[in-house]
């Protein structure tokens, strides 16, 4: 079934607002009740370097990004010797003829060149991309108005005269076009419906605001650091402080210091940031302090890769500080996904008085779709946190039977104990200064750790391990966090060619639900691991965590995300040859 859908590309270089005209192009798909899926491909590099915003939309949901496109809108010549190929047949190049060139191997695969004359069409240089904008409009038989309501509101505080020329820019492009050249005729089906057009960095911003989180105290890095962008001006309007820090180690000291006197606390950053926290992360584990801290993944080892994308990180997250200490790790898999599992986030930090971990990665933190509506009113449940002691000889690590100790807030009447960093008793008193007590240590490890008993149960019960899409499949893709959407893409496009084919995918890492993720798995005729790093991490931890050997992988760690139509033709591959035993569900046990 072929689907109406229009695929861009805009490139240029750092500096050119290239993210700027992708951003008020989704906008304008939205606004047009269309879906909308868009990645943009940039350096760490503040001017120049190669930027690519690739973008979909259609009428139904979009899940990756284009590799092909109906319209290449090239702000550089680089971007046109880089990308004409990829303009389908039938498609153009909208380009500033002032200064670039296509030349005829530029358009061997049957695109038109469409050359705007941006000196005659508008008052100022910087002014292309508002052309090229407005020519796109006419080619795409979107409504001008939609482009016009996107300028005004994008220039709205700035000059009358800006926005009106502006204004007038676009209209100029829209005009050109309409003389010169024929409409894509792609035919897409537009309607009033409205969406949010959003991030998934937005919607962890979001999540966060939701659940009542008062503090976020971070040191910018990319790909958490636009958390921060989004949280500094709409964080202290909503009650919270956001505090920008001088190191990552200051910010997740301040993230369990907050958590410590009984305030909803959060940060975020990326794996190198991270390491630089996890001692921190441990002492939130001997506290038994709740916090959450935000891991946007990135190509690493060291510094890495900046501005690329990769799911390396698992073990840095399960292996985070020394020692055994209960801790919940999450993997969001979707915007949607990512503002929920955020604000759950600190009903599980408080209710069992520990480090919530988010695993996220730079795809899913910072490419922008379509979402319905959220609901802002999320559940909040702060757990063993009392607010007055009557009795006599407060414990604050009492051991309990589920592990989770009666929580004072620091200055509530008659609950005076230590918080040490040490091994230390029930009321907190640390035990090895003079000398070690073997008994106390084992029963506080044990109580600790009780809770991740109980937190299993829960986490079974809010996230259900379970099978999305035919019940008998043929084969089943498995995967996590940001490969949600590939999978359902891959899944939708095997079923259409008469392949029965469900997907599997993990939300919570820590603690792993294991009897659950190999009842389901064991009864899987075959698996086809799906990944963003090297050595699948994933397909170890389960076979860690269950025995299951998940031989068939597809594995990308070049920093750039999975591409839907090489991604399924390695898929084909895998399918067109005999499953190994190991593969073949209970076998693999």
């Amino acid at each position: 079934m072929k689907r109406r859908t229009i695929s861009v590309w805009v490139g240029g270089a750092a500096g050119d607002g290239i993210a700027s005209v992708g951003e008020s192009l989704a906008k304008i798909f939205s606004r047009n009740g269309l879906q909308v899926y868009a990645y943009n491909s940039y350096q760490s590099v503040i001017r120049g370097g190669h930027v690519w915003w690739q973008m979909r939309a259609g009428s139904e949901k979009v899940y990756t990004q284009p590799e092909n496109c109906h319209l290449l809108i090239a702000l550089n010549q680089d971007t046109i010797d880089q990308h004409a190929l990829g303009v389908e047949k039938g498609g153009g190049i909208l380009f500033n003829s002032d200064r670039m060139q296509v030349r005829p191997e530029h358009l061997a695969n049957g695109a038109q060149s469409c050359g705007l004359p941006i000196s005659k069409l508008a008052k100022l240089p910087i002014m292309q991309n508002t052309v090229a904008t407005g020519a796109f409009m006419f080619m795409t038989d979107l409504p001008l108005e939609s482009l016009e309501k996107a300028l005004q509101e994008r220039f709205g505080k700035k000059k009358p005269e800006i926005v009106q020329q502006n204004l007038e820019a676009a209209r100029a492009g829209y005009e050109y076009a309409k003389e010169h050249w024929k409409s894509l005729g792609l035919g897409l089906e537009l309607s009033n419906k409205q969406r949010l057009v959003m991030t998934g960095n937005q919607a962890i911003a979001v999540g966060a605001l939701a659940a009542n989180c008062r503090i976020y105290s971070a040191y910018p890095m990319t790909p958490a650091s636009s958390i921060l962008h989004f949280l500094a001006p709409n964080g202290p309007k909503n009650g919270m402080l956001v505090k920008q820090c001088e190191d990552e180690i200051a910010a997740m000291n301040m993230a369990v210091g907050a958590g410590q006197t009984g305030v909803r606390s959060m940060t975020g950053t990326s794996g190198g940031g991270f390491s630089l926290m996890t001692e921190a992360v441990g002492l939130a584990g001997m506290l038994e302090t709740p916090v959450v801290v935000v891991n946007v993944q990135r190509g690493g080892p060291s510094t890495g890769l900046p501005t690329k994308t990769e799911q390396g990180d698992l073990f840095q997250a399960l292996g985070a500080s020394q020692g055994e200490y209960p801790r919940i790790i999450l993997a969001p898999t979707t915007i949607e996904d990512a503002f929920y599992v955020t604000a759950e986030a600190f009903n599980l930090a408080d209710k069992y008085q520990c480090p919530v971990l988010l695993l996220s990665d730079l795809l899913l933190s910072e490419h922008t779709e379509t979402v319905d509506k959220l609901d802002l009113n999320v559940r909040i449940d702060r757990g063993e946190l009392i607010t007055e002691w009557n009795g006599n000889g407060y414990k604050r690590y009492q051991n309990t039977a589920t592990g989770v100790s009666p929580r004072a807030i620091p200055g509530t009447r008659g609950t005076l104990h230590v918080a040490a960093s040490d091994e230390h008793n029930e009321k907190g008193e640390v035990i090895s200064d003079v000398f070690t007590d073997p008994p106390t240590r084992k029963m506080m490890v044990e109580k600790r750790m009780r809770k991740m008993t109980h937190a299993r149960q829960d986490l079974a019960q809010l996230y259900p391990p379970k099978l999305e899409g035919s019940p008998n499949a043929e084969v089943t893709l498995v995967g996590w966090g940001s490969t949600d959407n590939l999978l359902r893409a891959l899944a939708r496009r095997l079923e259409e060619e008469g392949t029965r084919t469900n997907i599997f995918l993990i939300k919570v890492v820590a603690p792993f639900l294991s009897d659950e993720v190999a009842a389901v798995l064991s009864r899987c005729k075959r698996l086809v691991m799906i990944e963003n790093n090297f050595t699948s991490q994933m397909s170890r931890l389960i076979r860690m965590e269950t025995g299951i050997h998940i031989k068939d992988q597809i594995l990308k760690y070049d920093g750039e995300p999975f591409a839907a139509g090489e991604t399924y033709t390695q898929l084909k591959k895998i399918l067109s040859k005999a499953p190994t035993p190991a593969t073949a569900g209970a076998g693999a046990r």
